[in-house]
C-alpha cells in the first residue's frame, strides 16, 4: 500500500498592492496632472470666450464696442436669436449679419438663403465653413486649410477693403465661381473675404472668413474699424442673428450634424500622423529583442558567487518554493546513482524512495517529506530543510 503525497502549497511570486503603486505612480501622476492641465484650460478658455460675437457684451471676443460705433453713426443693431425673427429682419435697408453660419442645419441654411435672396439687402456671414456656406453663398467654396497668417493685405479692388487697408481676415480661405465676385485678402491666392452681387437689385452678400475684425480686444488693430464700420454701415438697421441650438427651428427637422462633422479639421491627418508615429515606435521597440547569443565572459565567475546571487534573487523575491524546489532536486540528482537509480527516475518518488529505504534505517514517509514534501514556510524553515538534506545525503554516502 502506498501513501500519497500530501498537497504542496507554493508561495506567490506575483507582486504585491504596493509594489504595484511605485511601479505605476508615476504614470498615475503624469496622467493626473495631464488631466488637470486639460480642466484648467478648457475653463480659462470657457471664460475668455464668454459672450463672443454678441454686440451686448463687453467681453474680449464680444462685439459691443463696434455695435456702439455704428450707434454713432446712425446705424442701429438688433440683436435676434431664432431663424424666423432673423428671415423677417431682412429688407433692402438692412445688414443681416450670421454670427455663426455653421450653427444652422442644412434646413435652416436653405431657409435663410431663399428670404436673403430676395431682401435686396447686405448679408455678412462670419467665418462660414464648408457645412454651411455652399447653401448660404451657392457658388462659394471653402478650403479645408485656414490661412496662416491673421493680417493681410486687401490686394482688391472692392473699396471698402482698399480704404480700412491691412486687417484681421485671415481663417477660412474661400474660392468662387462668380467671375463678378470681390476677392480680398488673399492668402496663398485664396481669398478671405468675398463680395458676392446679387443676382437682380442691389443686394450683396459678404463672407469673412475671420471674426477677428469684430471683436472688442482687436477693434483697434489695423484697419479692422474701418472694414467692420464699411461692412455693416451701408444700410441704416443692422439685424445681428445669433443662431442658438434651442431654435425650434433647427429641433424640428432630422438634418442633425454627425459625429465626424462636428470635429475639427485636419482630424483625418491627425490621426494618420499618429498611427504611423505608433507604428515606428513598435518597430523600433521589436527591434530591440532577437535571438539569445551565447558570449564568452570576459572573466571567470566562481560558482559560488553564481549560487549567491541566485539566493539572493530568491530571499528578494520571497521565493522560498523555488528555492526548496532547486535544493531538493539538486539532492535528489545526487542520491539517485548512490543508492542505485536511474538518474532520469531520480524524480519519481515510487523509484527513489524504495532504494533510499533499503539503504537507510527509518521510516520512508519522513524522506517522503524531506524530498518531495512541501516548501517551507519561513527562512529558519528553509534552512533546516537545507541542514537535513545535507545529513540525508552524508548518511546516504557512508552507508
Amino acid at each position: 500500500m502506498t501513501t500519497e503525497a500530501p498537497p504542496t502549497t507554493t508561495t506567490s511570486t506575483a507582486p504585491t498592492g504596493r509594489r504595484l503603486w511605485t511601479r505605476t505612480r508615476g504614470i498615475v501622476l503624469a496622467v493626473v496632472l495631464v488631466l488637470a492641465a486639460a480642466v484648467v484650460m478648457a475653463a480659462v478658455r470657457s471664460t475668455a470666450r464668454h459672450g463672443e460675437l454678441d454686440p451686448r457684451s463687453a467681453d474680449p471676443y464680444g462685439s459691443r464696442a463696434v455695435a456702439e460705433l455704428l450707434a454713432e453713426r446712425g446705424v442701429s443693431t438688433r440683436v435676434v436669436t431664432t431663424l424666423d425673427a432673423a428671415r423677417s429682419a431682412t429688407g433692402p435697408d438692412t445688414t443681416l449679419l450670421v454670427a455663426v453660419p455653421d450653427r444652422l442645419t442644412h434646413r435652416q441654411q436653405e431657409r435663410l438663403h431663399s428670404a436673403m435672396a430676395d431682401s435686396g439687402g447686405r448679408t455678412v456671414l462670419v467665418a462660414a465653413g464648408g457645412w454651411s456656406v455652399e447653401r448660404l453663398a451657392p457658388g462659394v467654396t471653402a478650403d479645408p486649410a485656414v490661412s496662416g497668417d491673421s493680417t493681410l493685405a486687401p490686394d482688391c479692388a472692392l473699396p471698402e477693403a482698399r480704404r480700412a487697408g491691412t486687417a484681421d481676415t485671415g481663417g477660412v480661405r474661400y474660392t468662387t465661381a462668380h467671375l463678378d465676385a470681390d476677392s480680398c485678402y488673399p492668402s496663398e491666392r485664396l481669398a478671405t473675404l468675398l463680395r458676392l452681387p446679387a443676382a437682380s437689385g442691389s443686394g450683396d452678400t459678404v463672407v469673412l472668413g475671420a471674426p477677428d475684425i469684430l471683436y472688442n480686444d482687436r477693434l483697434d488693430e489695423q484697419g479692422n474699424a474701418s472694414l467692420a464700420l464699411q461692412l455693416l454701415g451701408s444700410r441704416p438697421h443692422l439685424v445681428w442673428y445669433l443662431p442658438s441650438l434651442s431654435d425650434a427651428s433647427g429641433a424640428a427637422t432630422g438634418d442633425r450634424k454627425g459625429f465626424f462633422d462636428l470635429l475639427p479639421s485636419g482630424w483625418l491627418w491627425a490621426t494618420l500622423q499618429l498611427f504611423i508615429a505608433a507604428a515606428l515606435a513598435a518597430f523600433w521597440r521589436a527591434r530591440r529583442f532577437g535571438p539569445l547569443v551565447a558570449e564568452r565572459l570576459p572573466v571567470a565567475i566562481r560558482a559560488s558567487e553564481t549560487t549567491e546571487g541566485r539566493a539572493r534573487l530568491y530571499r528578494k523575491a520571497n521565493a522560498r518554493d523555488r528555492a526548496a524546489d532547486a535544493l531538493r532536486s539538486a539532492t535528489r540528482t545526487r542520491l539517485a546513482p548512490l543508492a542505485g537509480v536511474p538518474v532520469a527516475q531520480a524524480h519519481t518518488p515510487e523509484a527513489l524512495l524504495p532504494a533510499l529505504s533499503a539503504r537507510l534505517a527509518g521510516d520512508g514517509q519522513d524522506l517522503r517529506s524531506l524530498l518531495f514534501g512541501p516548501p517551507p514556510g519561513d527562512d529558519a524553515a528553509l534552512i533546516a530543510l537545507t541542514d537535513q538534506l545535507d545529513a540525508l545525503e552524508r548518511e546516504v554516502r557512508r552507508s
